[in-house]
């Protein structure tokens, strides 16, 4: 059980600084800037928190005027939109894109990430009273064990150092007949081969983030007026930009300015991060056999695979 044991800095009804005591453990764990931080540092997750905190509102539907994240949330997860009088856990919430549709449910929203993202998913959502966001571990989540009706974690699996034990904790913390809705990029051996990014980034990934994000930004800046150029290309444009590192959502974003910024993140997001493992259909189709999933539904959709299980209920 865990006790709000010292209050250095209140803000109304919200604590700002402050730090909370585990009884059992005897462990303190630190408020900062309103958000409880279970996890020292960002760990491997660092690129990910300079990454959000950089692009804190570039991927958010009223940023780049299409509701792609909307879409994606009610689409992939196939959930109604009114979530009263539910709980939900968010794991890997980056900036909050995802937070945000989460939270106009009306659940019960419970949010975490590695890194220092939370500070800004804290910035875009933290006014809603339905949202606890904190700073934490996957595999050590600290919420009750049986607890939510509903888990989705999206596009963070395969950037763990071990995405099978990753499911397994999220699983942990269904109640019995909850819902489950994760994804991971997929693993085909044409992908894994010969996509340029798994080429590069055994030497990417061992540069400073804040080092490799310069980089990448003057990358994508040198090559954008090409980039322009290629994605008039009928079919194959779109295409090319990616095989040259050039994330590309022409298709959805028509602002010059907003693609660039997506491109930014994408080209950075692409080659920083420590762990990249993506997961083969029949892989993730074995894991909700070996875990007993209940209704369990493993597809592809673009670049990714999707489960979609519940938890037994005995």
């Amino acid at each position: 059980m865990l006790q709000l044991e010292q209050v250095e800095h209140r803000d109304g009804d919200r604590i700002k600084e402050g730090l909370l005591r585990c009884d059992a453990c005897h462990v303190g764990y630190p408020i900062v800037r309103y958000v409880p931080r279970f996890v020292p540092n960002d760990g491997y997750a660092e690129g990910f928190g300079l990454e959000w905190n950089l692009h804190h509102r570039t991927q958010y539907d009223s940023r780049s005027g299409t509701p792609l994240s909307r879409m994606r949330f009610f689409e992939e997860t196939g959930w109604p939109d009114r979530l009263d009088g539910e709980i939900v856990i968010e794991a890997g919430s980056g900036s909050g894109r995802f937070t945000e549709h989460a939270l106009a449910t009306g659940a019960l929203v419970l949010s975490l990430d590695y890194s220092r993202a939370v500070d800004a998913n804290y910035a875009s959502n933290g006014d809603h009273e339905n949202l606890l966001l904190v700073q934490a571990d996957l595999f050590q989540m600290p919420f009750p064990r049986d607890l939510a009706d509903r888990v989705f974690c999206f596009g963070v699996l395969q950037h763990t150092p071990d995405p099978r034990r990753g499911l397994e904790s999220l699983i942990s913390h269904l109640r019995p007949g909850g819902e489950l809705v994760v994804d991971a990029y997929v693993k085909t051996i044409p992908r894994y081969l010969f996509s340029p990014k798994y080429w590069v980034r055994p030497v990417t990934r061992r540069i400073p983030p804040e080092d490799l994000y310069r980089l990448t930004s003057r990358y994508v800046d040198l090559m954008w007026p090409l980039s322009r150029q290629l994605r008039r290309i009928p079919k194959l444009g779109k295409a090319i930009n990616w095989r040259l590192l050039i994330g590309d959502y022409s298709d959805s974003i028509e602002d010059d300015q907003v693609l660039r910024d997506w491109a930014r993140l994408d080209t950075f997001d692409m080659l920083a991060p420590k762990y990249d493992q993506p997961v083969r259909l029949r892989t993730a189709a074995r894991w909700c056999e070996e875990m007993n999933l209940s209704s369990p539904e493993v597809r592809r959709r673009y670049s990714r695979v999707e489960i979609h299980a519940k938890r037994p209920v005995a």
